[in-house]
């Protein structure tokens, strides 16, 4: 599919509603613009969350984890059961 957009002078471009929808693409997305021999590439940037942990956060995880470790103790100390058919 080709379509004809322009660049305003702020170097916006915007792109035609049937080429976004074609592409799969939806407001906020975010492209990579790559410079080839051909042109210019867009291509849609993969982009993960992250997560910054605070103090308070680590707090939480160090906790569970005490959680963890003090259940499978206890799993370990007790006796084993018999299996009955």
């Amino acid at each position: 599919m080709k379509a004809a957009i322009t660049l305003t002078s702020r170097g916006v471009v915007t792109l035609p509603a049937k080429l976004r929808q074609a592409l799969g693409l939806k407001a906020d997305d975010q492209l990579i613009a790559e410079t080839t021999d051909e042109g210019l590439l867009l291509r849609p940037a993969v982009t993960l969350p992250i997560e910054l942990y605070t103090p308070s956060r680590i707090r939480e995880f160090d906790a569970a984890e005490a959680e963890l470790a003090d259940y499978f103790a206890a799993r370990k100390r007790a006796p084993k059961r018999k299996r009955t058919r």
